[in-house]
């Protein structure tokens, strides 16, 4: 199972205003560089190459946020699935979530897979997000 990891500058931006969870668009990119938690736009750490049916600058999460009456918030996304295409999609490990609507491309967090992941053509690999993926307490 994948790890989620925040990057730090996300907490302080968000009181800014700089993130709006609910209209804002969040996207996902794919990384074999680890990411660490003070990086803070898109790019760092750099993408993959694109080709292959994955595009430069990811894929939209169509995320949405909800409130609940126990003092939560939640975002709430889409999954989405790369499939290889053509040939190869370049080995990655991380997938990498930013807010693509600012001007900036502010980081939010990745995910660790564990392990390199290597898409030959005709596999896939799946971002299930399940319920939730980012619960603000």
């Amino acid at each position: 199972m994948a790890t989620y990891n925040k990057i730090n500058d996300f907490v302080e931006q968000s009181w800014l205003g700089l993130h709006d969870m609910n209209t804002d668009q969040v996207n996902l990119y794919l990384t074999n560089v680890a990411p660490v938690a003070t990086n803070t736009v898109f790019g760092t750490p750099a993408e993959i190459a694109a080709g292959n049916d994955y595009v430069a600058k990811g894929e939209d999460t169509g995320n949405v946020m909800s409130e609940n009456p126990a003092g939560t918030a939640e975002v709430v996304a889409t999954d989405i699935t790369w499939t290889a295409s053509g040939g190869a999609i370049a080995q990655f490990r991380y997938v990498v979530a930013f807010n693509e609507t600012n001007g900036s491309d502010a980081l939010i967090g990745w995910y660790d897979h564990g392990s390199a992941v290597d898409l030959a053509d005709g596999e896939s690999f799946t971002v299930d997000f399940g319920a939730n993926w980012l619960t603000f307490v």
